[in-house]
């Protein structure tokens, strides 16, 4: 049985802090998730920066998520959550693998 993301793809309001910082600095956000998964987070941040490089690299970022967390999906659906809903997407990844986001901690709503 495979798992489900912790967050669902419109929970990015669950953590306004979170939310805003990805919406404000979206590059950021992706460094700092991408080196909690193993990456580099100065080459990923700048990555994402690169028009069609960045849309590779965080479809990538988001498979290699959902297989170390077990999660069902494919790589033509990663690249359209990237593609169509992407900083709800890096929202979703960034809460999921709980980056390192200073003076932002996870706020739970109820």
């Amino acid at each position: 049985m495979s798992a489900e993301w912790k967050y669902g793809l419109c929970g990015c309001f669950g953590n306004i802090p979170v939310c805003a910082l990805t919406y404000i600095v979206p590059c950021y956000v992706y460094g700092k998730t991408a080196e909690k998964n193993g990456e580099d987070c100065l080459k990923c941040g700048i990555a994402s920066l690169i028009p069609l490089a960045n849309l590779y690299f965080m479809t990538k970022m988001r498979e290699s998520i959902r297989e170390k967390k077990g999660i069902a999906g494919s790589c033509p659906g990663d690249l359209a959550m990237t593609c169509f809903c992407g900083l709800c997407s890096l929202t979703q990844q960034a809460r999921e693998v709980e980056a390192d986001l200073p003076g932002i901690p996870e706020i739970q709503r109820s």
